[in-house]
């Protein structure tokens, strides 16, 4: 059985796969004054109540883009896992043409997902990240990574509008019923679920516009399913997209 593990900002997402086949996951906080047995003892803990046991791990692989966390994960594999984790890299065989300018810029994250996406659809695409940050990322039908753009993701705007304000709350980030809110709750809510929906599709259009065709458009990370009812140009969305692209590099390192 596999590990793979989705450290990020807000959360570590990690997940374990038999033979190719996602068996459970699981998501913590990240918080980068853990320590490596704080994390361990977590791990091995839920992993256990699902009936999962150290022993049956045959490997790992990370990919991080959170700097100080990383050290402490892959101590967590070697001390609670007994092997040496495999840490994804910009080298990585992502079967990808990379067109970014520095690729070493690339969150880690967005490149597996950009792997995982083509493997899986073969065609042009533009993958919807909704993470700490909210980020696209455009392929060619060829297989051309072409970039994207990076928005400030929607927790992170709520999380600034509640802390930057004397009176307003900080509000659960579910659809309201209507967009004309009729309390201050409401009112945040159709800002954010609506007005995030309204800048998706807007950076959507104008990346298609901009390359000249239509692609198909995939969402990922947490609150993907919340703002891909209400997107017009959202049309699959995969929430596991970064495990299974972890996933699949694994098996293209070790095959090679």
């Amino acid at each position: 059985m596999l590990l793979t593990i989705d450290i990020g900002n807000s959360q570590i997402a990690f997940g374990v796969f038999d033979n190719n086949t996602l068996r459970s996951s699981w998501r913590l906080a990240t918080n980068t004054t853990k320590t490596s047995d704080e994390y361990g003892s977590l791990f091995v803990s839920l992993m256990r109540e699902r009936g999962i046991e150290p022993e049956h791990l045959d490997g790992t692989i990370i990919s991080s883009v959170v700097p100080p966390v990383t050290p402490v994960i892959e101590q967590v594999i070697e001390t609670y896992f007994h092997h040496c984790p495999l840490l994804v890299t910009s080298d990585f065989p992502f079967h990808l043409t990379i067109q970014y300018a520095n690729p070493q810029e690339i969150g880690t994250d967005r490149l597996v997902n950009a792997a995982a996406a083509f493997a899986q659809y073969q065609t042009g695409l533009i993958i919807v990240d909704f993470g700490t940050a909210t980020t696209f990322c455009t392929i060619t039908p060829d297989g051309r990574y072409l970039g994207g753009a990076i928005a400030p993701g929607l927790k992170s705007s709520a999380s600034a509008l509640h802390s930057h304000t004397s009176k307003l709350p900080n509000v659960e980030l579910v659809q309201p019923k209507n967009v004309i809110g009729t309390d201050t709750v409401s009112s945040i809510q159709s800002g954010l679920i609506f007005g995030y929906a309204g800048l998706v599709d807007e950076l959507v259009t104008r990346i298609q516009h901009e390359i000249g065709q239509t692609t198909r458009v995939i969402a990922t990370g947490g609150l993907a399913q919340i703002l891909a009812p209400i997107s017009r140009t959202i049309q699959d969305v995969c929430p596991y997209l970064t495990l299974e692209g972890l996933n699949l590099l694994y098996c293209r390192v070790k095959n090679s």
